[in-house]
Parts: structure tokens; C-alpha cells; sequence
């Protein structure tokens, strides 16, 4: 059938009107022919079937027990924790201090966001991971390999795990800011160290953090804070009004920090504040 219909469409037009032919697309337009002609085949018989792998996840309240009940009650609760567990975890660590110290370096330098906020948050990340590497180990043995051989419940992990976290805020946390969340939430006054809740630790561990955070910063500012007032007298003295001081100072500002070896400092002074 397809060879007579193209000896037809060959009848129906003369030899000049043919360029396809003398340029060598017949056997092109052949083969889509036939592949236009096997694919109407495939779509005229069956179909074939197609598996695609997927995930489902089904929590099934049908449980006459209440253990069952509690279990999907707990998996409800858990993934609910997961959205927000990073946020409270990384308030637990280091990272609130060292984040903000490297944002207000980078301010005053007045290099707009350059380092990036990436290379910012990812720097850290990892001095909070090299700061919080001994309670990080602590976990580790007296709590989560415990519990992932059997030897530990659940409860008692937690409790073990929170420990080595409650001792590194109280050493940064000051006193009086525990004592201000510990009367906001009208508790007695506690006998030890242990029975203060984390409920207020945590918000005065991160207040604490912030001031501590925000002192460093104040420091960080003066001498970049000297350099501007000098090349704005300089400038005004010179009657160059017109000029931003901004143009000259940020130069000067790049060549101290680079020659004083500003990076080995600020991380060597974040590092032991800890």
C-alpha cells in the first residue's frame, strides 16, 4: 500500500518538482512512513504496561489496642517535631554566636554580600561543628550507640543525650538571664543545676548568645569604624566633597584586614570564646 501511494504521489507531479527525490530524502521520508504506520499499530492494539516504582506511607487507625492507637499517634507527632527540629538544634549549638559575628565582620567591612550568604552559613556550619565535637562525641557514646545496640530505652537515651547539650549552654548561658525566664514562667526557685527546665534554659542560652554575639561585633566595628571617620576628615579637608568616601576607605579597609590575617583572628577569637 505504501509502495503504491508513493508511485501515485511520483504520477501526480512531474520530475521537476521532485528536489526531495534528487536530494536523497526518499528513504527519509520512508522510514517515518513506516514508523508512522507501526506506531498507529501499537496504539490500535494493546498497550503495554508500564511500572513505575512509588512510596506510599498509611497510617491506619483501625487498631482495637490503644498501644496501636498511641504508636500512629506517635509517628503523627514525630514527623510534626522534624519540621522545626533543625531550627531548635541549631539554637542548642554554637552557630547563633559564630553566624552573626561573620555577618557583622562582613558589614563592616562594607563589602555588601561579599563573602555570599552561603559561603557565610557554610563557614558556620563547620565551626560549629568543630566547637560542638566534644558534646557531639558525648552523645554519641553514653547515648545514641547505647540505644541503637539495645542496652538503653528511649527516655534514658534522651535524658542521656540532652545532658552533654544543658552542660555546654549552662557554661555559656549568664545567670541573669536564666533568672529572668525562670520568674516570666513563675517557677521555685531550683536547688541544682539539674532542675532548671529546658524549656528555660533554652531561650536565655540564646539571648545570652546574642548579646555575647552582638559585644563581639562592637569590637569588630571600631577599627573599620576609624578608618571611615579618617577618610571622610581627609577627604573634606582636601575640599573633595563629591567623592564617596566609601571609594576610598573600602580599599584601605580590604588591605588591613588582609594584612592583619582578619580571617585567622575573628575565627581564632569565635573558636576560643567557647
Amino acid at each position: 500500500m505504501l509502495r503504491q501511494f508513493l508511485f501515485n504521489c511520483r504520477a501526480l507531479r512531474p520530475a521537476t518538482q521532485l528536489p526531495w527525490r534528487r536530494a536523497g530524502l526518499l528513504p527519509l521520508l520512508v522510514g517515518a512512513a513506516v514508523l508512522l504506520t507501526s506506531c498507529v499499530g501499537m496504539g490500535a492494539g494493546e498497550k503495554p504496561e508500564l511500572s513505575v516504582p512509588g512510596v506510599s506511607f498509611n497510617i491506619n487507625g483501625q487498631g482495637s489496642q490503644p498501644e496501636q492507637v498511641g504508636t500512629g499517634v506517635q509517628l503523627l507527632v514525630l514527623f510534626t517535631v522534624l519540621s522545626v527540629a533543625p531550627a531548635v538544634l541549631l539554637l542548642m549549638t554554637a552557630f547563633t554566636r559564630i553566624v552573626i559575628v561573620l555577618s557583622l565582620a562582613r558589614t563592616a567591612l562594607g563589602t555588601q554580600q561579599l563573602p555570599p550568604n552561603q559561603v557565610v552559613t557554610g563557614l558556620g556550619m563547620l565551626l560549629t561543628f568543630f566547637v560542638m565535637a566534644p558534646v557531639f562525641n558525648d552523645i554519641n557514646e553514653n547515648a545514641l550507640q547505647p540505644y541503637l545496640a539495645g542496652k538503653l530505652a528511649q527516655p534514658e537515651a534522651i535524658t542521656r543525650g540532652l545532658d552533654p547539650l544543658r552542660g555546654f549552654m549552662f557554661k555559656q548561658t549568664r545567670p541573669a538571664d536564666i533568672a529572668l525566664f525562670m520568674q516570666l514562667a513563675k517557677t521555685t526557685q531550683p536547688a541544682t543545676l539539674e532542675d532548671i527546665p529546658l524549656s528555660s534554659l533554652l531561650p536565655a542560652f540564646v539571648i545570652s548568645e546574642l548579646k555575647t554575639a552582638f559585644q563581639m561585633g562592637f569590637l569588630i566595628f571600631i577599627p573599620f569604624l576609624v578608618i571611615d571617620l579618617v577618610v571622610t576628615s581627609t577627604l573634606l579637608s582636601l575640599g573633595m566633597m563629591f567623592l564617596p568616601p566609601m571609594l576610598v576607605s573600602l580599599p584601605l579597609k580590604l588591605l588591613l584586614f588582609v594584612m592583619a590575617d582578619g580571617w585567622n583572628l575573628l575565627v581564632e577569637s569565635l573558636v576560643k570564646s567557647f
